[in-house]
């Protein structure tokens, strides 16, 4: 039987992964971390827009987004900054539909729950 875990042993918990990703259009390995469950939530509502009772979803640039909100450094801190998506939406496509699927995966993100979003 597993053991119940306190709460100070659930917030001592290094549950964020991290993984390597090879962008050779970038010229070399970037790593990837998880969202928090506060950066999951922020980030959805980013691509959710409401106006009135009409709810519509806003992918523009949903990719840059994501990578720069996952990208990080040896230490865990962020490369770049949220204003940083505009240019790194101006980068390769293949390149960052590869971060981003790493990025969608170490998060949890499904294809549907975009969808879902959108159903909301």
């Amino acid at each position: 039987m597993s053991k119940f875990l306190t709460r100070d042993a659930i917030l001592k918990a290094q549950d964020l992964p991290t993984e390597e990703v090879e962008v050779p259009e970038w010229g070399g390995v970037v790593r990837v971390r998880g969202l928090t469950g506060a950066e999951r939530d922020a980030f959805e509502q980013s691509i959710v827009e409401q106006r009135g009772k009409n709810t519509r979803m806003n992918l523009r640039n949903i990719r840059a987004k994501l990578v720069a909100l996952t990208v990080v450094d040896e230490e865990g801190n962020r490369v770049f900054s949220d204003e940083d998506a505009e240019a790194l939406g101006k980068k390769s496509a293949a390149a960052l539909d590869r971060v981003f699927a790493v990025a969608q995966r170490l998060s949890g993100l499904r294809p549907e729950d975009v969808e879902e979003l959108a159903g909301n």
